[in-house]
């Protein structure tokens, strides 16, 4: 996030797009109905109702992977009608005058056909988020994850740069992380081009920093991501995966490829805290400890670096992940894995990596900090880029609408949507053994608009067949006008019926993440 978790409740205008923020982010989306209580306009763009629509001024319901369109549609009206920042364009920004050029055919009437949504109401939120004091972009997976999902983040920084909301209190680009150290795993280096930092493998400078630091010849080229590493599987070009805290075969796309890639290997190492369906594949598990059974940090979603303290000791043979890792180096001869603790662990790393340089132990204490705080005297970051951008000057990356990967057609006439409900998490892997959280929903299920279900005979309760070009699930279906006709939604939780069997692993050019959250099924009823 540019901006904090507690500057929400301040902004005059949010728009929430691609997020259930109630039912995945509680804590933020309470934040949310505060500014709403005080008297926030709340734009929500969801091709689904959701529990925040009740309290929205507008909820959009766009047809699922057209959010380009709508972003566009809004910039090109606040540019139209003279409502962008002057000030903050001309002195802080680049771009602008290739952005309007950008736009010119983007009108509401041109974004309506596309989306659905009527273009007076595009109209209305442009001007509610222009004419806001301060505005704040909330957005989460819905929009990453799709063929497009890096054109719908610049498009909405460009609309925050647009209308001068970076750089100020309660303002800001604010993806919600979809689990509790994404952030942390990003900044220490989990990434294939970046190192601790988001210090470029390819920039020669930053790689013989770690090359002297580290004492070793490092790659010279980034490495694969996820889903490149599941096609190099399966083609044979990777032959050895080591798989810690992640659950593919629920939570990949084309899950029947996935496993045939898992499949493939020579050999699979798997480090989890519980068994999951990834280690049931497994040539040897290894058993992690818990975060109460661990020291360490976790950065939350607002750059929040907080200390995890141990409160039991880990049961049987189970380590902390640190400990195993460090333990197989060592067996393999890599020399500098000698660390002690996992406090010498974050030292080392915060020693290389200029957002934390400033952060101790020590200094975290309960509160945690946030990033960066580049000295032992800085007091953390609330929110980034007040005053100038890290580049200098922000620059406008104009993007056109494209459409999703697999569209709806003659043999597959729904659209399939994906998400979370909120008395599960991720996989299930810890949720799923909770009595009391799975009883709440027992199983998988799909949600079918009423008109939709009258014409393939299908009532509520019953059992249909939900099938793609990749793969079928037989489930119950639910009756719902949370969901509009054409349009299907079930939850990925369920490893019994694993909704990623059904969805696409098209990527995103430049992010390679997969189009999770489009995809084209039918559906037929099933006698029980």
């Amino acid at each position: 996030m540019t901006n904090s978790i507690n500057e929400l409740a301040g902004a005059d205008c949010i728009l929430i797009t691609g997020s259930n923020t109630t039912e995945q982010h509680p804590v933020i989306a309470g934040k949310i109905l505060e500014a709403v209580r005080r008297g926030a306009d709340l734009i929500i763009f969801d091709p689904r109702i959701i529990q925040l629509s009740p309290y929205a001024s507008m909820h959009l319901a766009q047809k699922p992977g057209t959010d380009v369109a709508c972003i566009n549609a809004m910039m090109k009206v606040i540019v139209d009608e003279g409502l962008f920042d002057r000030e903050f364009v001309d002195y802080r920004t680049e771009g602008f005058e290739a952005l309007r050029g950008s736009l010119e055919a983007c009108t509401p009437e041109w974004a309506s056909g596309i989306t659905g949504i009527p273009a007076g109401d595009l109209v209305k939120a442009a001007r509610a988020f222009a004419g806001a004091r301060s505005a704040a972009i909330v957005y989460c997976m819905g929009i990453t994850q799709h063929t497009s999902g890096t054109d719908n983040v610049k498009a909405l920084a460009d609309l925050a740069m647009l209308t001068g909301n970076v750089g100020r209190p309660a303002t800001g680009v604010n993806p919600l992380r979809g689990q509790n150290n994404v952030q942390g795993s990003c900044d220490v280096g989990g990434l294939p081009e970046f190192y601790p930092g988001y210090q470029r493998v390819d920039d020669g400078k930053a790689r013989g920093k770690f090359e002297d630091a580290w004492g070793t010849e490092l790659p010279r080229k980034p490495g694969l991501t996820l889903m490149e590493m599941m096609e190099a599987a399966a083609g044979g070009r990777i032959k050895f995966m080591y798989i810690l805290g992640e659950n593919p075969l629920v939570s990949d796309p084309n899950t029947s490829h996935v496993r045939a890639a898992l499949e493939n290997l020579d050999f699979l190492v798997v480090q989890d805290i519980m068994e999951t369906d990834t280690t049931g594949l497994a040539h040897v598990a290894l058993p992690g400890a818990c975060w109460a059974e661990k020291d360490g940090t976790f950065t939350n979603t607002e750059r929040r670096v907080q200390r995890v303290r141990k409160a039991v000791e880990p049961p049987g043979e189970a380590l902390a992940d640190w400990e195993m890792l460090c333990g197989l180096a060592r067996a393999m001869g890599a020399p500098g894995f000698d660390f002690a603790s996992a406090e010498e662990v974050f030292d080392e790393m915060a020693s290389l990596a200029p957002q934390y340089e400033g952060i101790s132990y020590e200094r975290l204490g309960t509160l945690g900090l946030q990033w960066p705080c580049t000295a032992p005297d800085h007091p953390g970051t609330v929110f980034l880029h007040e005053g100038r951008f890290t580049r200098g000057k922000g620059r406008f990356n104009p993007v056109g609408y494209r459409p999703p990967a697999e569209l709806p057609d003659k043999e597959y006439p729904f659209v399939l949507m994906t998400g979370r409900i909120i008395f599960q998490y991720h996989t299930g892997t810890m949720t799923r053994n909770s009595p009391t959280l799975d009883r709440e929903v027992e199983g998988a299920y799909v949600e079918v608009n009423p008109a939709d279900a009258a014409d393939l005979g299908v009532s509520d309760g019953g059992r249909v067949k939900v099938a793609s070009r990749r793969g079928e699930l037989t489930l119950e279906a639910r009756l719902t006008e949370r969901v509009k006709p054409g349009e299907v939604f079930m939850p990925f939780h369920f490893a019994e019926s694993p909704a990623n069997i059904l969805t696409s692993d098209a990527l995103d050019p430049e992010s390679k993440i997969p189009e999770l959250k489009v995809c084209a099924v039918k559906i037929e009823g099933v006698r029980s």
